[in-house]
């Protein structure tokens, strides 16, 4: 069961170092989901006192267990969109892979299709169908390049509720990472890394700025994408456990941090196939850096609600953006030896 929780141990402690003008939120009901409880009023000057507020946009973040079974997850995904549309949602976020994690580079060259392929216009149809947004998180696509390339695209969609794609980001920034004797992973094998950062996109929970998984170590696309308008930024992921009870969590929070953003990240959890385990911990970050969503263990959704005048504030009462000297970015200004006495 999902529950709204008040005044959480972290809050309290933040309070103890915090001096950061009160504010308050609605009370979202109790949701069924294989999740931990939302952290829905763990800001550090939360009241603790619910009021009745105008109603903010509310958003849903899925947690999956991928295998190479594409049926059996547009089934598990099918039923987590529409449980959050019930819920009237208005932007629902898919994890990368959420069509499918294979478990060999031959099966997922298989497995992959293109956009113009039955997958995405089954979601297409789920968009309509739920009058929701949704963000789907990491695609295997075959692109128009196939043919001659053989390698495939990490792509992010987003949908509107006429299931009209309205924007693809290609995966620029590659998993090539070997960790001795825990983790070996080697995406630039079979995926052609993306050429470009796209601009975010007006959705009715705010200006969203697409990215996946492996991106967010990298604070420079998060600062260009804000730089643009963004107030929302994805991280759609499908960290592995090593490295995700390490930096998951940490990350996610700097680039809330850094970009007074809403961070939202779908997450894998589980295990994917017989050689790959998914670290999971969907979550929704606010622009302070609290988590105030988060799944625990296990497929299910977390909610949370943006508001945007909160984000204004405190990019107003803190403004970071403002005080960047972009000028010296780039640049080492070389220390020149001094003369000899």
């Amino acid at each position: 069961m999902l529950r709204a929780l008040i005044q959480t141990p972290l809050c309290l402690l933040h309070r103890a170092f915090c001096q950061v003008p009160r504010r308050q939120l609605r009370r979202i009901p109790s949701r069924t989901a294989s999740c931990s409880p939302a952290l829905l009023s763990c800001a550090p000057w939360q009241s603790g006192i619910m009021a009745a507020t105008a109603l903010k946009p509310l958003i849903a973040v899925c947690q999956l267990t991928s295998t190479p079974d594409k049926e059996q997850n547009f089934a598990s995904c099918s039923r987590l969109i529409r449980e959050a549309a019930q819920r009237g949602t208005c932007v629902i976020f898919l994890p990368e892979a959420f069509d499918f994690i294979g478990s060999n580079t031959q099966e997922t060259l298989t497995l992959a299709e293109s956009l113009e392929g039955a997958q995405i216009q089954r979601y297409a149809g789920l968009a309509r169908e739920c009058g929701v947004w949704l963000s789907l998180g990491g695609f295997h696509e075959r692109g128009e390049d196939w043919a001659s390339t053989r390698r495939i695209y990490n792509c992010h969609l987003l949908l509107d509720p006429t299931g009209h794609v309205v924007a693809t980001y290609r995966k620029t920034h590659l998993c090539d990472v070997e960790l001795e004797g825990r983790v070996s992973m080697k995406e630039s094998n079979f995926t052609t890394p993306g050429p470009e950062i796209v601009p975010p996109i007006s959705t009715p929970a705010g200006k969203v700025g697409l990215a996946i998984c492996y991106d967010l170590r990298f604070p420079e696309i998060s600062l260009a994408l804000t730089q643009e308008g963004a107030e929302i930024l994805t991280y759609p992921s499908a960290f592995t456990v090593t490295t995700g009870s390490a930096h998951w969590e940490v990350l996610l929070r700097a680039r809330a941090i850094e970009t007074q953003c809403y961070v939202v990240a779908a997450a894998q959890t589980g295990k994917n196939h017989e050689r790959r385990t998914s670290y999971g911990h969907a979550m929704v970050v606010d622009p302070w850096g609290c988590v105030i969503a988060q799944c625990q263990e296990g497929p299910g959704l977390c909610y949370a609600e943006i508001d945007l005048d909160y984000l204004r504030r405190i990019r107003r009462e803190m403004p970071v953006c403002t005080h960047r000297r972009a000028d010296l970015y780039g640049k080492v200004t070389v220390l020149k030896k001094p003369l000899p006495p």
